[in-house]
């Protein structure tokens, strides 16, 4: 059983605030893998710094010990949510619990956007090359069908 997390900041340090955040699910839920990192330009809202993602792999089947690590991280990081696809100190999005699906006010599954974001299915894919979006099927064929030019690895 896996889940699938996302992982972006454009404040701070954010190489820092990735790792920060990749080790404070590792207390609550056994992360498996963890992708390289993304640079990418910001989706939704323009004027803002470029973020740094990554994709984490976690051992969970259980949707709600998954989300509330993903809070907790977010709320130890100093995550403000003031402005929707604002900046921020530390995003962690569940993209996927297993094959769960849900439409619930707390936790969509899989994560309704996650089809269409490059930032989420590249590096995604680097860990799981036969990952598939439950409801979208392979991940590597809804890449093969976007603009993946506002996602690059990054060099530190």
């Amino acid at each position: 059983m896996t889940a699938v997390l996302s992982l972006g900041s454009n404040l701070g340090d954010r190489l820092a605030q990735l790792r920060t955040g990749v080790e404070l699910l590792r207390q609550v839920v056994p992360v498996s893998a963890v992708s390289s990192v993304y640079e990418t330009d910001p989706v939704g809202v323009s004027g803002q710094a470029p973020y740094l993602n990554c994709v984490v792999l976690v051992d969970s089947d259980d949707a709600e010990v998954v989300l509330a690590a993903a809070q907790r991280a977010e709320l130890l990081r100093g995550r403000i949510r003031s402005t929707r696809w604002g900046p921020r100190t530390l995003d962690v999005d569940v993209v996927v619990v297993d094959a769960v699906q849900q439409d619930d006010p707390r936790l969509t599954l899989p994560h309704p956007r996650a089809h269409e974001r490059a930032f989420v299915l590249v590096p995604w894919s680097e860990i799981d090359p036969v990952a598939e979006l439950p409801g979208h099927g392979p991940v590597r064929r809804l890449l093969a069908a976007m603009d993946t030019g506002g996602v690059r690895r990054w060099q530190q």
